[in-house]
C-alpha cells in the first residue's frame, strides 16, 4: 500500500481523540492558494503557494498538515528557509509577521495510493478525493473545514495520456508545451475549504448540456466518462438539469459558476463528492441504460446527482465549521434530495423506501455500540462518522423541523441561513437559530436531538368512554441508554395523528400534529360516538419506534382504510411483523389475518401498483430480529419462509394475475413511475409464486430472465432463481456472468445476488467467490458487493459455527491494509454481538479481539473494532 506512514496506518497505544468542546479558531488563515501540478502517476510534483494571514494577536507558528508526501523545499516570501520542523506529519514554520507567502514543493505517487484519499489513479486517470482529510495527502495545508481559500490551479501533463485536465471553478487558460505535454489553468472565485478541492486528469469523453438559470445565465454542463460510456450518461445529465431547476423553484438557490462538471471513476470510497463545480462520482451513480441498470439504479443516480448538486449551497457556499457539524450539510442535503426524489415520482413509495433504509441501517446503529448523536462529541478518525446517523437520521431531524414550522416558515428560515452564512463555515446551532429567528419558534428543547443518541420509543394507548363520547390518547416516550449516555431527556416528537370510526371508516376530524415534548402526554377527544381507531406517526413524522395497543383487526382496518399511504403501509407491515415475531418466538400463529390483508391490498384497483408492491413485502429478517430480546436467525428465517409460503399458496391465483397483468402492460423499457411500479409488482409476484413451491416457478423465472429487455426484470428473475434449487439456477448465473463479465458494475450485481441468497450453502459460496478471478478488495464497489452484502445476510452471516464471522474478519484485516476507510465501514455486523445468544456472541467477540490485535491496524479500524467490543 502507498504511504504506510500516514496517520491512518499508524494508530498509537493511546490514540488521539478530537473533542468538540476543544474547538478553537484557526491560528492562521489562507485567503489565497495557488497550486501547480506536474502530473505523473509514479511521481507527481505539487508546488503550493499559500498567502497566509495571522488570525489575531498571537505568536504561534504556522502548522500545515501533511501525510506521506516527500517534502522537497520550503520558502517564505521568496526566500528558501530551513528553520522548519516536522512534528509527526505536521510541517511547523515559525513566522514573525502577520502575513506571508509560503511556498512548498512535494512529491507524491498517485498510482500507489490504494487508500483512494488525496490524489490517486483509477482506470488510467488521475483524480482526487479530499473529504474529510485527504488534501493533506496532496500538499501541506491547514486541513480543516474552517480555513476557506480562493484556489487557482495549474496542471501540466502528458497530452496523449491525459488529454483532459479539469479542476474546480471555471477554466481560464490552456495551451501546449513543446515536449508533448500540455497545461491548463482553473480558478474558483468562491472561498472554499480544502476538502472541496478537486482535480481530474485523464483520457475522457464528455456528454455536454446546458442550463439557463433563473437570472438568465447559461451554465455549460459536462459529464466526463470513458468514451464507450458516454451513451450511458443521458439519465444523469437529465437528472442534473432537473435538480438545478428544482433547487431554484423550491429553495431559490441559483448556480453560481459558468461550468458544472461531473467525472465518473470506478474506484471511489463514497457514492460521490460535491467538490465546487467539479463533482467526482462513483461510476455506479452515473452510468445507466436499460440493459445494465435497474430501476433502483436509475432512482439512485437521480438522487445522488441531485444530492451533490444541492451541496453547492448546503455544504459549499455554506460549509461546516468543524467535522462535528457534518450533519449540518449532510442531513440537510439528504432531506433536500429525498424531497426532490419524492417530487419526481411516487412520494408515498419514496417515503417508504427512506424509512425502510433508516430502520435497516440507522436504528441498529442507534441500538448498538457505535451509537452517536448526529453532532458527535468526539472522534479518533473522522471518516468513521460518515454514518447512517449523520446522513439519514440527520435528514429526519430536518424533516421534523419542516413539519413543525410549516413550509413557509421553514423556507424563510433556510433563506435566512443561506443569507447569513454565505461564504463562511457554520454550525448546527447557526442553522437552528436561523429557523428560530425566521419563524419566531423556540427550538431550545428540539436541540436535544443534536446531542442525544438513541431512537426514542413511543407508547400510545387510546381509551374510549362510549357513554360520554370521550376518547383519551395517552402518549409516553423514553430513549434507552446508549454508550456514554445512560440518562436521556425527553425530545420533541411531532406526531401526525388521526382517528377513524371503526364502523363508519370515516375520520372524526382532520389530521393534527401533536408535539410530544414530555415523558407523558394526554389528549382528550370529545364527541367520539363509535369506537375510534388510531392512525399515528403518519408519514413517519418522527423517527421513533412505536408501540400501540391496536389489535390485529385494527391494523387490518388501517391497512384497508387509512387515507395516509405511509400509515396504510405501516399498518400492514406491523400486522406482518407481530405475526412473525410471535412465530419466531415459538408460538403457533394463524396467518389468515395477514393473508386477508395482503389479498385486499393486492386487489384494490385504486392503489398505485408501486405502493402495492412495497406494502405486500414481508419485513426483512434483520428488522424482525430488531424486535426480539435475543436474535434467533434460524427461527426468524423459518417463520418468515413459512409465512411467505402460505401467502404464496393462498393467493397464488392473485399473484399470477398480478404477474401476467404487469407483464402484459410493460412492453419495452420506459423509466416512469407507472412503469417502475408494474415492474416492481411483477418482481414481488414472481417471488411469492416461487415461495409457494409452484412446480413451474423456476421455468417462469428463467423465461423472464431470458426474455428480459431490461436489467430490472433480468435481475429480479436471477434473484428468484438464485434463492431456489431449480435446474435453471446455475445456467442463469453462468449466462449472466458471461454476458456481463466485462462490465464491472453489473458484475457487482452477480456477486451480491449470491451473497444475499437465503440458502444453506451461501457461506460456502461466498468464501469461494472471494477466490474468484474477478473478485478484488482493491475496488470498494466489489468489496461492498460481496463482503458488505454477506454481512447483512442475517442467517448466512450468523452461522452457528462462526464461519461467517471468521470470513468477515479475515476479509476486513486484508482490506484494512489497502483501504482502511472502506474496511472500517464493513465492521458493524460484528459489533451487534450483544443481540445474539451467548455462543454467537462469544464467537463474534473473538473475531473483534483478533482484529484489534493485528499489528499495524489502521486508526479507522482500530476505533471501530474497539468501540464494538466495549459497547
Amino acid at each position: 500500500m502507498l504511504d504506510i506512514q500516514t496517520s491512518s496506518a499508524q494508530p498509537t497505544a493511546t490514540p488521539h481523540v478530537t473533542r468538540r468542546e476543544d474547538y478553537t479558531a484557526p491560528d492562521w488563515l489562507v485567503p489565497e492558494i495557488a497550486l501547480d501540478f506536474a502530473l505523473d502517476p509514479a511521481a507527481t510534483r505539487v508546488k503550493a503557494t499559500l498567502h497566509v494571514q495571522r488570525s489575531d494577536a498571537h505568536d504561534r507558528p504556522l502548522r500545515l498538515d501533511g501525510a506521506g508526501q516527500t517534502l522537497l523545499s520550503v520558502s517564505v516570501d521568496g526566500v528558501a528557509v530551513n528553520d522548519w520542523t516536522i512534528e509527526g506529519e505536521t510541517l511547523v514554520l515559525p513566522l514573525t509577521g502577520s502575513a506571508h507567502v509560503v511556498e512548498t514543493e512535494v512529491e507524491i505517487a498517485p498510482e500507489r495510493n490504494t487508500q483512494l484519499m488525496g490524489l490517486y489513479a483509477s482506470g488510467g486517470n488521475l483524480c482526487t478525493q479530499c473529504e474529510a482529510e485527504g488534501f493533506r495527502r496532496i500538499t501541506y495545508f491547514p486541513d480543516r473545514p474552517d480555513v476557506l481559500s480562493r484556489y487557482q490551479v495549474r496542471m501540466t501533463a502528458d497530452k496523449a495520456r491525459y488529454p483532459v485536465l479539469l479542476a474546480n471553478g471555471d477554466p481560464i487558460a490552456a495551451g501546449d508545451l513543446p515536449d508533448g505535454r500540455h497545461w491548463a489553468e482553473w480558478r474558483d472565485p468562491f472561498p472554499k475549504p480544502c476538502y472541496l478541492f478537486a482535480l481530474v486528469a485523464g483520457d475522457l469523453a464528455v456528454n455536454r448540456g446546458s442550463f439557463t438559470t433563473m437570472s438568465g445565465r447559461e451554465v455549460a454542463l459536462g459529464i466526463w466518462v470513458r468514451a464507450a460510456d458516454v451513451p450511458r450518461t443521458d439519465h444523469a445529465l437529465a437528472a442534473l438539469k432537473a435538480a438545478m431547476a428544482w433547487d431554484e423553484q423550491t429553495y431559490g438557490r441559483e448556480y453560481d459558476l459558468d461550468v458544472f462538471n461531473i467525472v465518473a471513476v470506478d474506484d471511489f470510497n463514497f457514492g460521490a463528492m460535491e467538490n465546487k463545480g467539479l463533482n467526482i462520482f462513483n461510476s455506479r451513480y452515473i452510468l445507466a441504460d436499460p440493459d445494465t441498470a435497474t430501476d433502483y439504479d436509475y432512482d439512485g443516480i437521480a438522487a445522488v446527482v441531485a444530492h451533490e448538486y444541492f451541496h453547492n449551497w448546503s455544504g459549499n457556499r455554506v460549509t461546516c465549521r468543524d467535522w462535528f457539524q457534518l450533519s449540518l450539510k449532510e442531513g440537510f442535503t439528504v432531506y433536500r434530495d429525498q424531497c426532490f426524489s419524492a417530487d419526481q415520482g411516487s412520494a408515498a413509495v419514496k417515503r417508504i423506501e427512506d424509512v425502510r433504509g433508516l430502520r435497516a441501517a440507522q436504528f441498529p446503529e442507534d441500538a448498538g455500540p457505535l451509537a452517536h448523536p448526529i453532532r458527535p462529541d468526539s472522534y479518533q478518525e473522522i471518516s468513521n462518522f460518515y454514518t447512517a446517523t449523520i446522513y439519514n437520521k440527520g435528514a429526519e431531524i430536518i424533516r421534523m423541523l419542516a413539519t413543525m414550522l410549516g413550509a413557509q416558515a421553514f423556507r424563510a428560515g433556510t433563506d435566512l441561513y443561506f443569507d447569513r452564512f454565505d461564504g463562511t463555515a457554520a454550525t448546527c446551532e447557526d442553522f437552528v437559530a436561523s429557523l428560530e429567528d425566521a419563524s419566531g419558534t423556540d427550538l431550545t428543547q428540539f436541540r436535544r436531538w443534536y446531542s442525544q443518541a438513541g431512537t426514542p420509543r413511543i407508547t400510545a394507548s387510546l381509551l374510549h368512554h362510549k357513554g360520554s363520547g370521550r376518547a383519551e390518547l395517552v402518549l409516553a416516550q423514553n430513549t434507552p441508554p446508549t454508550p456514554g449516555q445512560t440518562v436521556k431527556q425527553p425530545v420533541v416528537l411531532p406526531l401526525r395523528i388521526k382517528l377513524f370510526g371503526a364502523d363508519s371508516a370515516q375520520p372524526y376530524a382532520p389530521e393534527q400534529t401533536v408535539l410530544l415534548t414530555e415523558a407523558e402526554h394526554r389528549i382528550v377527544f370529545e364527541d367520539v360516538r363509535e369506537r375510534p381507531i388510531l392512525s399515528i406517526n403518519r408519514g413517519f413524522s418522527a423517527p421513533a419506534i412505536l408501540e400501540t395497543d391496536r389489535s390485529a383487526a385494527d391494523l387490518a382496518f388501517l391497512a384497508a382504510q387509512d387515507d395516509d399511504p405511509f400509515a396504510r403501509y405501516e399498518a400492514l407491515q406491523q400486522l406482518m411483523l407481530d405475526t412473525l415475531v410471535e412465530s419466531a418466538g415459538g408460538a403457533r400463529v394463524d396467518h389468515a389475518a395477514v393473508i386477508a390483508a395482503i389479498g385486499g391490498t393486492l386487489a384494490n384497483p385504486q392503489l398505485d401498483r408501486a405502493f402495492v408492491a412495497e406494502a405486500v413485502l414481508l419485513p426483512s429478517e434483520s428488522f424482525i430480529g430488531d424486535q426480539m430480546a435475543v436474535v434467533d436467525p434460524e427461527a426468524i428465517f423459518r417463520a418468515r419462509e413459512t409465512l411467505r409460503r402460505d401467502i404464496g399458496r393462498a393467493l397464488e391465483a392473485s399473484w399470477r394475475a398480478a404477474y401476467d397483468g404487469a407483464r402484459a402492460t410493460t412492453t419495452g423499457y420506459v423509466y416512469s413511475p407507472e412503469a417502475k411500479g408494474l415492474r416492481r409488482l411483477k418482481s414481488v409476484a414472481l417471488g411469492y409464486i416461487a415461495a409457494s413451491g409452484a412446480a413451474d416457478a423456476g421455468a417462469l423465472a428463467f423465461a423472464q430472465f431470458e426474455a428480459a429487455d431490461n436489467m430490472t426484470d433480468r435481475q429480479s428473475a436471477l434473484t428468484t432463481l438464485v434463492a431456489g434449487d431449480s435446474a435453471q439456477r446455475t445456467p442463469a448465473l453462468d449466462i449472466f456472468y458471461n454476458r456481463y463479465s466485462d462490465n464491472a458494475l453489473v458484475l457487482d450485481k452477480w456477486f451480491s445476488v449470491q451473497a444475499m441468497a437465503p440458502r444453506d450453502d451461501t457461506g460456502a459460496v461466498v468464501a469461494e467467490l472471494a477466490q474468484h478471478r474477478d473478485f478484488t478488495l482493491s475496488n470498494p464497489n466489489r468489496a461492498r458487493a460481496l463482503i458488505g452484502a454477506f454481512g447483512v445476510n442475517q442467517r448466512a452471516f450468523n452461522a452457528a459455527d462462526g464461519s461467517g464471522y471468521r470470513f468477515l474478519a479475515d476479509q476486513l484485516i486484508a482490506l484494512d491494509r489497502l483501504n482502511p476507510q472502506t474496511a472500517a465501514k464493513l465492521i458493524p455486523p460484528l459489533g451487534r454481538w450483544k443481540r445474539f445468544d451467548s455462543n454467537r456472541a462469544a464467537l463474534m467477540r473473538a473475531e473483534l479481539e483478533r482484529i484489534v490485535a493485528v499489528p499495524g491496524l489502521s486508526k479507522d479500524m482500530a476505533e471501530q473494532a474497539s468501540r464494538s467490543l466495549d459497547g
